[in-house]
């Protein structure tokens, strides 16, 4: 890592008030290539010690990255991660304003619900089947503080993983009534389908990818504790997001999750 503390927290200062006003920045890559993605986590970590300060409470994580559209559409090759904020949660057929957000995009996910801690380096995704609690269908809005979206992996690690809301199904299911892997999605807008994916495109299975989530946490000394809401990864490319659309993503055995664009 060789990004100084004051540094760090200088970028953080300017990608959380990106945030506040929705005037984006220029890559963070831009002004120093060296950035590495330990870089970023720390600028991150920066990000969220203002969320607390503000109130806010970490409630969960969300992956990025976990899917090869999403790697293909970024050009990158690693998934990451950032912590989900409890007021970038929303439930299913919220209203969401594309004022609020810069560059918004939607894509359709499969979010875990754990009912026992998760932690160390040595994690599978048989130990996240064994503590997760619930299955909830979920999709997620993601957002860049970075002008026209012109990312590296530091940047987007940096500005919470492109994080901007998330939206889940209030029915949560038994992990033992669903293979993870085979859960099917059909995603829509305005009841057209303009995607469709399964469970499998998230690292292979969603709780591979948790388990990866895990071991990297496990590197920052951290782990995920019960009661915790994990976003597994798009099953699909983002799409864009205009005001006046109906989205829906359906998936086998969860039921949809709704969000209308305002």
């Amino acid at each position: 890592m060789s990004l100084s503390a004051e540094r760090a927290d200088a970028y953080a200062a300017a990608l959380y008030e990106a945030r506040s006003t929705r005037v984006p920045i220029a890559p963070l890559t831009e002004d120093d290539p060296s950035l590495t993605m330990a870089d970023g986590y720390l600028v991150q970590q920066g990000i969220v010690r203002r969320y607390l300060a503000d109130g806010d409470r970490i409630i969960g994580y969300k992956l990025g990255l976990t899917s090869k559209p999403m790697q293909q559409m970024l050009n990158v090759d690693s998934p990451d991660f950032a912590p989900v904020m409890a007021s970038h949660v929303n439930r299913d057929g919220v209203a969401i304003s594309v004022g609020d957000y810069i560059a918004p995009r939607l894509e359709a996910e499969i979010a875990l619900t754990l009912g026992a801690d998760l932690e160390g380096p040595d994690c599978t995704a048989i130990d996240v089947i064994r503590a997760t609690d619930g299955v909830v269908a979920a999709m997620e809005l993601v957002d860049s503080r970075v002008a026209d979206w012109k990312i590296k992996l530091p940047d987007t690690v940096a500005d919470m993983a492109s994080s901007g809301a998330i939206v889940i199904s209030g029915r949560p299911t038994p992990i033992a009534d669903v293979d993870l892997r085979l859960l099917g999605m059909v995603f829509t807008r305005d009841g057209e389908v303009i995607a469709t994916g399964a469970g499998a495109a998230a690292l292979g299975d969603p709780a591979a990818a948790v388990a990866w989530l895990v071991r990297t946490l496990a590197g920052f000394g951290e782990k995920l504790p019960a009661g915790s809401i994990v976003m597994t990864g798009a099953l699909h490319a983002a799409v864009p997001i205009t005001a006046g659309e109906t989205y829906r993503a359906e998936f086998d055995r969860l039921g949809p999750v709704t969000a209308r664009i305002v």
